[in-house]
């Protein structure tokens, strides 16, 4: 006598679908010591809504021709959540985080907001997720299922592109070292700015406004880039380096 699932919530309320032979007439479906409310579907198959319980007990059906041989069923304690990382990404999706907490064995969904993932169980403490696409930038709150239950409590920020809009001042000597000031919108996070690829040091001044020290560079225009959590955005051949003069 097969049952599906075998395990849920220790708070009850799961579905399962009993299923054998001779179940016509069934007068009661019991968790251990406990009753089940139960729907009688067929003479081979009974779904019952198991009561509130803890630990592993037996399941059993009772027709007037007897009581059924007994079938575990595994009471799941709901799961905790304690940290998510990373807590931010694109709008798009695609990055992977992992989600650590206890109870995630069992873990079958996890919600951003009203978008849905299928994660990878690392172990009863560790879930790897593929985060799902947003609609639009801003916060949502991350929740799990498992079958002992779902827990939130934990967020999640999506974050705009970047744009880059003007530089000043747009060229400076091939030996760097001269100040410029990147504006655009969605820079807060910014991870990165690069000259041509060179890696500039920079500091963010608001969500509009990074300003960013040049690196050395060969003289002519180069491409200016900015990365943030969002993404990235170039201004092509935005900034230019001059070579001194020479006699």
């Amino acid at each position: 006598m097969p049952i599906s699932p075998n395990q849920g919530s220790t708070g009850g309320g799961t579905l399962v679908t009993i299923t054998g032979a001779g179940l016509a007439g069934t007068t009661a479906v019991h968790f251990g010591s406990k009753s089940a409310a139960f729907t009688q579907v067929s003479p081979t198959q009974v779904n019952a809504t198991s009561p509130s319980g803890t630990g592993t007990v037996n399941v059993t059906v009772t027709t007037p021709g007897g009581t059924s041989n007994p079938i575990s069923f595994y009471y799941v304690n709901p799961p905790f959540k304690s940290s998510l990382n990373p807590t931010s990404g694109v709008v798009a999706g695609g990055n992977t985080v992992t989600l650590n907490g206890t109870g995630l064995s069992s873990a079958s969904s996890v919600s951003f907001g009203a978008n849905a993932a299928t994660p990878t169980v690392v172990n009863d403490g560790a879930l790897t997720i593929t985060v799902p696409a947003a609609t639009a930038a801003g916060t949502v709150d991350v929740t799990v299922t498992t079958a002992g239950g779902t827990n939130d409590g934990l967020t999640y920020t999506y974050v705009a592109a970047p744009t880059v809009a003007s530089l000043s001042p747009t060229s400076g000597p091939t030996s760097g070292g001269t100040t410029v000031t990147i504006t655009g919108t969605g820079l807060t996070t910014t991870q990165s700015v690069t000259f041509g690829g060179a890696t500039a040091s920079f500091g963010v001044i608001n969500d509009t406004t990074v300003t960013a020290v040049t690196p050395p560079g060969a003289a002519g225009a180069v491409d200016v880039t900015v990365t943030t959590t969002g993404g990235s955005a170039t201004l092509a051949g935005g900034y230019t380096y001059t070579a001194g003069p020479g006699i």
